[in-house]
């Protein structure tokens, strides 16, 4: 049984499919603590029914985390134990609690971590792709023009790019990854992880594309992008020429925008056109 120290948050990671990924140690927190902070209470009651946990519950969310947060914070300077989860996996990671934890640490409190599931980690452990050294972030934003913008920003890092993303804009985003990092550029979707439809699919970035826009199947669940870094020593002039392609193309037929990002950038025409157009 978990001893839990009073006037303690306890940040707990839930799973994020598989119910049995939930640590024992998860399980014996969230029985013995006074309240959890969960994001969404009416998702979190099935999991919380199916181990037996009765402690009562309250949102903490995106839209409500100013307010409570002061409430929670007075819970916890009275000597309360609380415990905080997300809908599924770590909790702030790209999930509410940050303000909680913060909030917390200020008033001398401290933060326990429980851990478990990752969605990003989870992906990362069997994408093959290089894991010494990778970058987290999170959703890219949902209009085209500002994720272009982000993965121009992202075009030479070296490290590799671990992404979330929503079931219904996943196929955009990896065209917009194909034209902005090129269609040779080896990813990775990782979709429904510890779920009954797992897949774990590794492409070129045009590959990866064109078969996601084919399949609405591939459209569908929690989404784990993953994209290898810049290569170190890689043509600097040619990812050079593909990020001003993608500038350009935002305004420029393919055939002018890729003319003019090779006179910019000294990098081939055709090579930019080809891995920027997706074509």
């Amino acid at each position: 049984m978990s001893q839990v120290q009073p006037g303690c948050l306890w940040v707990v990671a839930t799973p994020i499919g598989h119910r049995d990924d939930f640590s024992q140690r998860a399980v014996d927190t969230l029985r013995a603590v006074a309240v959890i902070a969960a994001e969404d209470t009416r998702h979190s009651r099935p999991l919380l029914l199916h181990y037996n946990i009765a402690t009562p519950a309250i949102a903490l969310h995106e839209h409500n985390e100013r307010e409570v947060v002061e409430a929670i914070v007075r819970r916890l300077e009275g000597g309360e134990s609380v415990a905080l989860i997300s809908d599924a996996g770590t909790p702030l990671i790209s999930d509410p609690g940050f303000r909680l934890v913060r909030a917390a640490r200020a008033a001398g409190i401290r933060c326990i971590p429980v851990p478990g599931a990752c969605a990003a980690v989870a992906a990362l452990s069997v994408a093959g792709l290089p894991s010494d050294r990778f970058v987290f972030e999170g959703f890219l934003p949902p209009k085209s023009a500002a994720r272009r913008a982000r993965l121009q920003a992202l075009a030479g890092e070296p490290r590799t790019l671990i992404f979330y993303e929503s079931s219904h804009r996943v196929a955009e985003s990896l065209a917009d990854l194909r034209d902005v990092f090129g269609g040779e550029r080896e990813a990775v979707l990782a979709r429904e992880l510890t779920k009954l439809f797992e897949t774990v699919i590794g492409e070129p970035l045009a590959e990866l594309a064109a078969r996601v826009a084919a399949d609405p199947d591939q459209q569908r669940g929690e989404c784990v992008l993953l994209v290898a870094g810049q290569a170190e020593g890689g043509d600097a002039k040619l990812a050079e020429g593909r990020r001003v392609f993608a500038i350009l193309r935002e305004e420029l037929p393919p055939a002018k925008a890729a003319k003019l990002a090779a006179a910019i950038s000294g990098a081939p025409r055709k090579a930019l056109y080809e891995a920027g157009s997706g074509e």
